[in-house]
């Protein structure tokens, strides 16, 4: 398999998680998303929306969109699984993802930024205001969500890692490299700390990419 990603990109990060949580092992191709090699004519015949990451399988089919990527790893190589059994569980693990991947960082990410920056001519500290505003939002009502249910445990979803903690992580890294105070948000800041001792989380980290 071969991952297309980029180091700091959220959405590449958490298939990276994903595939160390599954010991599975892939060749990576990092474009610079700054540079616009996203938007070149090789990299879109492999992605026609020009978006990281993308996976090639080891039978030529190109996967795309993060968390249909972690899902397909999940059903093909279901141990460990980051999604539960039980259906009313599935759902909030889904939930919890979605929150993040659906309504966080799509107001966030880089062509977002460079959007306000490049034709609204917003400055950097205007940008920045924007990011910590809807993270903040998010982490408000992903925070309640987390302390109110009993089903959260050392992770998002009881005691072992699931796709929410994979969506989780990188948007907490991102949010530091933001400086956003998180000190509102201690059982997120937990289960941050709970999912960046293992491994598999500390080898997919963006110091780790080369």
């Amino acid at each position: 398999m071969i991952l297309y990603g980029h180091a700091l990109s959220s959405a590449s990060y958490r298939v990276r998680i994903a595939l160390a949580l599954k010991g599975l092992q892939v060749s990576s191709v990092l474009l610079n998303l700054r540079a616009g090699e996203q938007r070149l004519e090789e990299f879109l015949q492999i992605n026609s929306q020009g978006f990281v990451p993308a996976l090639a399988t080891d039978d030529g089919v190109v996967l795309t969109q993060s968390v249909a990527i972690i899902e397909y790893l999940d059903e093909i190589h279901p141990e460990p699984p980051l999604l539960p059994k039980a259906p009313v569980a599935r759902a909030r693990v889904r939930a919890l993802a979605q929150a993040i991947a659906c309504d966080v960082h799509p107001l966030n990410n880089l062509r977002v930024l460079q959007y306000l920056e490049n034709e609204l001519q917003h400055d950097k500290a205007t940008r920045e205001t924007w990011y910590r505003h809807w993270v903040r939002l998010g982490f408000d009502a992903l925070e309640r969500r987390l302390v109110r249910d009993g089903e959260t445990g050392r992770f998002c979803h009881a005691d072992a890692p699931t796709m929410a903690d994979v969506c989780l992580v990188p948007q907490v890294f991102n949010a530091r490299r933001f400086a956003l105070d998180l000190s509102p948000y201690p059982r997120i800041v937990g289960i941050d700390a709970a999912c960046r001792d293992l491994p598999a989380f500390q080898g997919a980290a963006p110091e780790r990419q080369v």
